[in-house]
């Protein structure tokens, strides 16, 4: 495998409404979609669909959400000998989208706070194993030990943003993060890209604009971002030339509505990018 992704795992239910409540406000919605979630997940659905070889290590439970996460992530062709079941429910998420296409959410973990690392291994060829903050650092840590012994490159996507361990840091090779979390570990010693949503990416001291789209919704947009990123450099391009596609699928992502961005490929990507510098 090329590319695994050890990380979280939700069934999202997504709210739409006017607004965002206030407290102790009740807004009417217009709408509700059950969608596959969890950073590890949409990360490793994200590169797959965009290209990449990927298995994902990570743990969901025996409710009928679990049943729906790992459907997802067969049928976006991932690897799931590593997926680990729990007795419990499966991690979810409740996000309400306004009118703008901004976003809250809440994360309810559950089997994610489960996953026993010591059953986490890194797969014959894999050059890139890709983390996140969704899970405890007891299982990014050895992961990420067991990546840099097999010769892999490890990358972080650092949110939500804690305190980073020293011993983790000194595995890393990549932290991606967004203002906030740029903000947050700003003293650690690890090369970093941070997302600037609308803004674009600042990597290497330079700064990259984004593409103007009209926004259904920004939920999901980071982790479309991260794993298209992964897919461009496992395909042999450098960092610095693999972020415009990564924008461009992101772009794509936001501006399509929720139930049609399963049918976001690399082509689609490509011809976008294609248009976009003409």
């Amino acid at each position: 495998m090329s590319l695994l992704v050890v990380g979280a795992l939700h069934l999202d239910v997504v709210l739409r409404a006017p607004h965002l409540p206030a407290l102790d406000e009740t807004v009417a919605g217009s709408s509700v979609d059950y969608v596959f979630g969890g950073k590890g997940g949409n990360q490793a659905v994200a590169a797959a669909r965009m290209g990449a070889e990927v298995a994902f290590a990570g743990r969901v439970g025996t409710d009928g959400f679990g049943v729906m996460i790992r459907d997802t992530l067969t049928a976006s062709g991932v690897q799931l000998t590593q997926l680990q079941t729990d007795p419990g429910p499966s991690g979810m998420s409740a996000a309400i989208v306004d009118a703008q296409g901004e976003y809250g959410a809440v994360i309810v973990s559950a089997a994610n706070l489960n996953i026993e690392a010591d059953r986490v291994s890194i797969p014959p060829g894999t050059k890139l194993v890709l983390l996140q903050n969704e899970v405890p650092e007891t299982v990014n840590l050895p992961v990420a030990r067991r990546a840099k012994a097999a010769g892999a490159v490890v990358w972080l996507n650092a949110a939500p943003a804690r305190t980073l361990p020293g011993a983790l840091s000194d595995e890393l090779d990549l932290m991606i993060v967004n203002r906030v979390e740029a903000a947050h570990y700003a003293g650690v010693d690890v090369p970093k890209l941070e997302t600037l949503g609308a803004d674009g990416v600042r990597y290497g001291g330079a700064h990259m604009t984004g593409f103007p789209v009209n926004v259904a919704s920004t939920h999901g947009a980071g982790d479309m971002f991260a794993g298209a990123l992964a897919a461009q450099v496992l395909d042999g391009h450098r960092i610095e030339d693999a972020i415009p596609f990564a924008q461009a699928a992101a772009a794509l992502h936001v501006a399509s509505p929720v139930p049609e961005r399963a049918n976001l490929t690399r082509n689609r990507v490509e011809t976008f990018l294609r248009d976009q510098r003409r």
